[in-house]
């Protein structure tokens, strides 16, 4: 009975993985370590610096980086190379978590899809609670590491020369926003239908953004921006399919009857509960509203609703063992801890104050 049942929990993590691989890796992950690879070799680092780094005005770069990601449209997993190419770029370590957690936990998509199947006040207290927590964890994040990157006040050309300068020079801009559409478009032009869809418009746009930079940039350049994305490939994919295995064979052990009798009402312990769970299960953008919806025909309460909302697709044990990979053990000791701890407030504040 004992080996019965270890061979089930294994062909349950062995499930979630077939899942993940069969419908993220290609059209999801590969634009994502694309993108971050090309973010690292083709931006002006100076240019971040001054408008994304830890030396410019946290109000502004900290709304930039909120505001661009809701037009993201990417899950837990698929954002840490984008955000973590971001900040290996120059990005202050607030705005790149800003954009990892708003990417996942409020972009467009996914609120359109909230909207229409949960009611525009749940999608709009979706986004002012995003935002509220990233404005949140951003500040945290800053706090805690700012002194950490010395280049982050290196010394360079004075702010007025490097005003005039781009962030990308024009026909790196073109490839950049090539990879973003083989990124965003299987999402937004692919709403249902046969996954094999999604495909062939990620094909489409990766063939033309191919065909593209073999014309447009220098060999020298191409093999610099394919190493860096090997980089981001070598060091997040293990533990992003470990994390994903790991997850299926915890919701295995779950059980459901007790999860659902848990999660009624709007009391503190059932937000909590619904951020915890929330936090280590993985949910592809999109999938957390039908998931939800149920939940709360079956008792849920609207306030631990938001919070499994928000940190369903926002948080996820893959997305926590990548972040400690990449940024650091202790950032990933932080920013964890610190989206529970909102995710709770949030669930309970909205459930008995505003819903």
């Amino acid at each position: 009975m004992a080996l019965e049942a270890l061979l089930d929990l294994a062909a349950a993590g062995l499930l979630a993985l077939e899942d993940y691989i069969a419908a993220h890796v290609l059209t999801c992950l590969v634009p994502a370590f694309l993108l971050a690879g090309a973010m690292v070799t083709f931006i002006d680092r100076e240019v971040v610096l001054d408008q994304l780094g830890e030396r410019a005005n946290k109000v502004k770069s900290f709304s930039l980086a909120a505001a661009s990601s809701f037009f993201l449209a990417a899950c837990s997993c698929t954002v840490i190379p984008v955000s973590s190419g971001l900040y290996y770029s120059g990005a202050g370590i607030g705005v790149a978590f800003i954009v990892l957690w708003v990417a996942p936990a409020a972009n467009i998509l996914a609120l359109t899809y909230t909207g229409g199947i949960l009611g525009g006040w749940m999608a709009a207290s979706r986004v002012i609670a995003a935002l509220f927590m990233a404005f949140i964890v951003g500040s945290v994040m800053d706090l805690a590491f700012r002194g950490e990157r010395p280049d982050a006040v290196a010394p360079g050309e004075p702010s007025g020369e490097r005003a005039n300068r781009r962030i990308f020079a024009r026909r790196d801009l073109a490839l950049i926003l090539l990879i973003l559409l083989s990124l965003l478009m299987p999402n937004y032009l692919v709403r249902s239908g046969p996954y094999l869809n999604k495909v062939l418009v990620w094909a489409a746009f990766t063939a033309a953004m191919a065909i593209y930079a073999l014309k447009a940039i220098s060999r020298d350049r191409l093999r610099e921006w394919l190493s860096e994305t090997w980089w981001f490939v070598r060091i997040i994919t293990p533990l992003l399919l470990t994390g994903v295995f790991v997850v299926g064979v915890i919701g295995r052990l779950l059980p459901e009857d007790w999860i659902r009798g848990w999660l009624g009402g709007n009391g503190l312990s059932a937000s909590f509960l619904a951020t915890l769970i929330g936090s280590i299960s993985y949910f592809a953008t999109m999938t957390e509203a039908p998931f939800v919806d149920m939940l709360m025909r079956l008792g849920m309460g609207k306030g631990p609703a938001l919070a499994l909302l928000l940190t369903g697709p926002g948080l996820s044990l893959p997305n926590w063992l990548a972040i400690a990979r990449v940024f650091g053990a202790k950032k990933a000791l932080v920013y964890v801890p610190a989206i529970v701890a909102l995710g709770t407030f949030v669930g309970w504040f909205w459930g008995n104050f505003i819903f």
